[in-house]
């Protein structure tokens, strides 16, 4: 059964997949795509596993240029069993007496239906449940956590151009739906944003940081992201 986890945003330089030297090794990993994000990356994951329990996706990435991974956060996933504690295949068939004579045909095209059923059961009913509960593992990616790096950076002033332009993109495209501002020219849009309740703190903090020779750094970045953090990320696209 296989997984993904997109859109997953993760520091350092660019992220490949280990090469797989030994054919016992419990999850296998590939990275299906990658998006610059500024400064970081953005990934696409398709992982599976050959045994259940909890497992980093962290140990099956490397750096492509060799550099350290210390910097890089846990990725866990947990893979559970369909089976019960202690079973490692579905329960065989019990054997019963034949019936009559008569009979025997047709009760042996019955029991085959019935074989193939249950065997169509176990592997459907077990494949849809494995897909559940790795789709429950798969945090979605919020506005917020796309926001976070760059509002960072603009904070000890490392932002740089491309950062700058993508950030105000990713701020005016959310609030011109969310305000419904759609119609207004960009500047009229930002203007009237400045003095929006809740579009307004981070905005003109943002123009603080940007603008100041000497930025503030200790001011509460998770405050400033906390109405951006049930929006997805997708209503930015």
């Amino acid at each position: 059964m296989r997984a993904q986890i997109t859109q997953l945003i993760l520091a350092g330089t660019k992220l490949v997949a280990k090469p797989i030297d030994d054919p016992n090794v419990p999850v296998v990993l590939r990275v299906l795509a990658t998006y610059p994000h500024g400064s970081l990356f953005r990934y696409d994951l398709e992982y599976y596993a050959l045994e259940p329990g909890l497992f980093d996706l962290r140990d099956y990435l490397t750096r492509k240029d060799g550099s350290s991974m210390t910097d890089l956060p846990q990725i866990p996933v947990n893979i559970k069993p369909v089976l019960p504690p202690g079973q490692f295949q579905p329960n065989n068939l019990v054997p019963t007496e034949p019936p009559s004579l008569g009979g025997y045909r047709g009760w042996m095209i019955a029991g085959g239906v019935l074989w193939v059923l249950g065997l169509f059961a176990i592997l459907f009913v077990g494949h849809r449940r494995r897909s559940l509960e790795a789709a429950t593992m798969v945090k979605p990616v919020t506005l917020a956590d796309r926001l976070q790096p760059m509002v960072e950076a603009a904070q000890r002033g490392k932002l740089d151009a491309a950062g700058k332009a993508e950030l105000e993109r990713l701020l005016l495209t959310y609030w011109r739906r969310r305000a419904g501002l759609g119609d207004r020219k960009p500047g009229e849009a930002l203007a009237e944003l400045r003095k929006h309740a809740d579009a307004g703190p981070l905005l003109r903090q943002l123009e603080e940081w940007l603008h100041h020779p000497r930025p503030r750094g200790d001011l509460d970045v998770n405050a400033l992201l906390e109405p951006y953090r049930n929006a997805p990320a997708a209503e930015t696209a």
